[in-house]
């Protein structure tokens, strides 16, 4: 069983940048692919960035180039390094820590319970 804890939401003015972190622990947790998904108000649940446990990365479009997902399998802890942000990225972001490295949500069997990023405009 992973136990996930996320940090580092907050409020932010667009242009701004912002450090998500999230720290597993409990199982083989530096073996898992872990990503990062969020959910805007009266949205459904995104794919964000993902990370494979030998740092392979893939990121959604709408992030490429201003997001940047990093991990330390010593600390167990991931980040998402957020700059440029934009009105648009407000949302509850959520940490996943899964077997699988891909985007989809139904393959990540762990989360945590989000961390709050709104940005004004």
């Amino acid at each position: 069983q992973v136990q996930l804890v996320e940090s580092g939401g907050g409020l932010v003015q667009a242009g701004g940048s912002l450090r998500l972190s999230c720290a597993a622990s409990g199982g083989t947790s530096s073996r898992y692919a872990m990503g990062w998904f969020r959910q805007a108000p009266g949205k459904e649940r995104e794919f964000v960035a993902t990370i494979s446990w030998i740092h392979s990365t893939n990121y959604a479009d709408s992030v490429k180039g201003r997001f940047t997902i990093s991990r330390d399998n010593a600390k167990n802890t991931v980040y998402l390094q957020m700059n440029s942000l934009k009105p648009e990225d407000t949302a509850v972001y959520y940490c996943a820590a899964g077997l699988k490295f891909n985007t989809a949500q139904a393959s990540y069997d762990y989360w945590g319970q989000g961390t709050q990023v709104t940005v004004s405009s």
